[in-house]
């Protein structure tokens, strides 16, 4: 790596800067010690050079990265990046291969792109936007009009970290390097998947983005339906951009909501006062900034269907939730028990289970096999790898994407579409109050009538 990139990330000043981006841009720094970032922060604040310097120094820190703050020339501007005027000035500084980055509200994103003219961008400049992308259909619709009309689509980068490397990599290695799984992996042979990401984090001061989004638009629209698609994938020829994107868009084309029936496919919650991890939390409607009214749900359950041959007949059941006391966070592939168990064989014959834990990765079997003691009698085993974290945190990943001008694991457009398109049923019936919100304490498993994920 020795061709320099500048990255310029607008919001700055922000929190997602501060704690997730440049942390990641130290360890990629790390790693990689021959790449060359310039770095370009926008923001409204009243900050110099230094200030920003001082931000890097102190989230390289995080990862260990003092050293490579020293690798990289920092400057901030101070900036309106919803005005053309502001935008233009502050793209003149940029120069060889340029990433924007918009770490900023989407409506903030949606407006500074609205403001934008293919003139006044770097050539081959990158776009990153960060999910949500859109509010609905229409709008990711709209906003991808405006930004393939700025640069190709394989110029703009939407960002889910969820499909980092290491994550989606292991899900295609287990699947389609091993001959033992790969013909099975279909619903004559599996009976169930679920991907599954609770939180013990509870709202942590994001009222002004969560309670207009809540838990089905905040994961499982923007992240577990990608995760989806890339389990259910038919196999690419290659994992270019262009094969790869295409598989995964096929799924989510053929995803539907379980039986077209949102009211008995999904179910809605949110948290009242508890305790997780021995502090305690206020009720989701006492929070900072949180208005009741929106009855906005902090824990999400739909079950989907992907109509297309290989998986017809197959529940995908995707959750996530917040201020949970035991949170699992994994990809549970269940597959049907056999058709007939020899008499004379006793014990438990049920079928066996692929589960893939994300942080840290690991995956685990679970086999019928013969007990110790009894050779007659099955017990259940389970056989483990420890896949680690990967080389890269996620967002680290992300960036290595972004500053490579790879967009392989990027959302495409349609893609984004697709994921709004497929929940449209679910929001609408929950807007109509036709599924009821349901509570559940802080520090909990969820509403006590729900059952054991």
């Amino acid at each position: 790596m020795t061709d320099a990139t500048t990255l310029v990330i607008f919001g700055a000043g922000g929190d997602l800067a501060s704690r997730l981006l440049l942390p990641a841009l130290g360890q990629l720094l790390v790693r990689e010690p021959s790449r060359v970032v310039h770095l370009i922060g926008a923001d409204r604040e009243d900050w110099t050079d230094a200030d920003l310097e001082d931000v890097v120094r102190k989230s390289f820190a995080t990862m260990n990265a003092e050293d490579a703050a020293s690798r990289v020339d920092v400057m901030y501007r101070k900036t309106d990046i919803t005005q053309p005027d502001d935008l233009r000035a502050l793209l003149k500084e940029c120069s060889g291969q340029v990433a924007l980055y918009f770490a900023v509200p989407p409506s903030i994103a949606a407006a500074s792109v609205a403001a934008m003219t293919p003139d006044m961008l770097p050539a081959g400049a990158m776009l990153v936007m960060e999910k949500p992308f859109g509010t609905d259909e229409a709008g990711a619709r709209a906003l991808n009009r405006t930004l393939t009309a700025l640069v190709p689509e394989s110029q703009v980068f939407r960002v889910d970290h969820f499909l980092g490397r290491s994550t989606s990599l292991n899900l295609l290695g287990a699947r389609f390097a091993n001959r033992i799984l790969e013909p099975l992996w279909s619903a004559e042979s599996i009976e169930s998947v679920s991907i599954v990401y609770d939180e013990r984090l509870a709202l942590e001061g994001r009222a002004g983005y969560y309670d207009s989004a809540g838990a089905l638009v905040d994961m499982i629209q923007s992240h577990l339906l990608q995760v989806l698609a890339v389990l259910a994938m038919e196999e690419p020829a290659t994992l270019d951009e262009v094969d790869f994107r295409e598989a995964t868009g096929a799924v989510l084309r053929a995803t539907f909501v379980w039986d077209d029936d949102p009211v008995a496919a999904t179910r809605r919650a949110r948290y009242t006062a508890g305790s997780v991890d021995g502090v305690d939390r206020p009720s989701y409607v006492d929070e900072p900034g949180v208005d009741p009214a929106r009855e906005t749900e902090t824990l999400a359950e739909a079950t989907f269907e992907v109509r297309n041959s290989r998986w017809a007949g197959v529940p995908f059941r995707l959750r996530s939730g917040k201020a949970l006391g035991e949170p699992a966070t994994e990809i549970v592939v269940r597959f049907r028990p056999v058709r007939h168990v020899p008499a004379g064989l006793t014990g438990t014959a049920d079928g066996a289970i692929l589960r893939f834990s994300l942080g840290p990765d690991r995956m685990s079997l679970e086999l019928n096999l013969n007990a110790a003691e009894d050779p007659f009698e099955l017990e259940r085993a389970t056989l483990s790898a420890e896949l680690g974290e990967g080389a890269l945190k996620a967002y680290a990943e992300v960036l290595s994407g972004v500053l490579d001008g790879d967009p392989l694991l990027a959302v495409r457009g349609d893609a984004a579409e697709q994921c709004w398109r497929i929940v449209a049923p679910i929001l609408q019936a929950w807007r109509d109050g036709d599924v009821p919100l349901e509570e559940y304490v802080a520090g909990s498993s969820g509403p006590a009538s729900w059952p054991s994920h």
